[in-house]
């Protein structure tokens, strides 16, 4: 199989290599020619095989729908387009009108896994037809974990499903973090009692109710800065956790936990933050390569 990868970002460089070394061709475009394998959209499309796959790994919003808009006019009937990126579910369904008018087909893909992706695997959450998910199947058993498929992929539902179920999943990441967060800063202000902070952290990693992945990455934080000294409490986000509360309201779901985690996010852009934004901050870093600013 050889495809097309649109974007070559943190996310989408380890995407392509993670591709060929399970005997997939990919062909890349980026903006950067330096990772490039191809000078534009049109060369793309060139030099792949009909019917032609081609991924977008870009930023959702204007920069998404440009590309695919781009894609309507390069590529032929029978072509794919899958978007990968974190875009907003009811773009997709833009987005799949769109190319049906060129007969070209559309899977929408929400991927979990941000910088780690490469070496152990990406959650991915997929919507579309039956048809267009079979015939991207080998794609998709590539990229996600090893084990068991209902592991590490699922078809969710029709187009907008997969960046319904991702939205989630965000949703429910920002709430998590924000009680390990938490839970950082009350064991940090009790220091005459809790000497090893990291320790405890690093403990919990076995055994207990609330080990995850997460937790994991929070350990390696604070084994890099134990008190997150080094960085501000600033915590941006990108867009996800507020979507799922716009669905929230709309359907009536109460969601006291991940609401307060989208405020707390707020708040911690008012000043430099607490101890709980700072292990926030310092997990965004780790597991997605997100940006944190410095302290003062």
């Amino acid at each position: 199989m050889h495809i097309g990868l649109i974007g070559l970002g943190k996310m989408g460089n380890n995407m392509r290599a993670r591709l060929r070394a399970h005997d997939i061709e990919v062909t890349g475009y980026d903006n950067n020619p330096a990772v490039s394998d191809v000078a534009s959209l049109k060369d793309l499309a060139a030099a792949l095989p009909a019917p032609r796959i081609v991924w977008a790994m870009v930023p959702s919003g204007p920069i998404t729908a440009g590309v695919i808009k781009e894609l309507s006019e390069v590529l032929s009937e029978g072509d794919m387009v899958i978007d990968g990126g974190n875009s907003k579910f009811t773009s997709d369904f833009d987005n799949e009108k769109l190319l049906s008018t060129k007969g070209i087909n559309y899977v929408d893909a929400g991927v979990s896994g941000g910088v780690w992706g490469l070496e152990n695997g990406y959650g991915l959450m997929v919507g579309g037809s039956d048809e267009n998910i079979a015939t991207a199947m080998p794609i998709f058993d590539a990229l996600r974990p090893e084990g068991p498929q209902a592991e590490g992929f699922v078809h969710v539902g029709p187009t907008g499903a997969g960046h319904y179920a991702k939205m989630v999943h965000n949703g429910i990441e920002y709430a998590i973090m924000q009680a390990y967060g938490e839970g950082f800063e009350l064991l940090e202000t009790k220091k005459d009692l809790i000497k090893d902070v990291t320790g405890t952290f690093k403990a919990w990693q076995r055994g207990t109710v609330v080990r995850s992945w997460l937790l994991e990455l929070l350990v390696l934080g604070l084994e890099q800065d134990p008190s997150f000294e080094d960085i501000s409490g600033y915590v941006e986000d990108s867009g996800e956790g507020r979507w799922t509360l716009e669905e929230a309201i709309d359907n009536a779901v109460p969601m006291p936990a991940i609401s307060a985690s989208i405020f707390a996010r707020f708040v911690s852009r008012q000043g430099d933050g607490s101890p709980t934004m700072k292990a926030v901050a310092a997990l965004r870093n780790q597991f997605g390569g997100h940006a944190v600013k410095k302290a003062d």
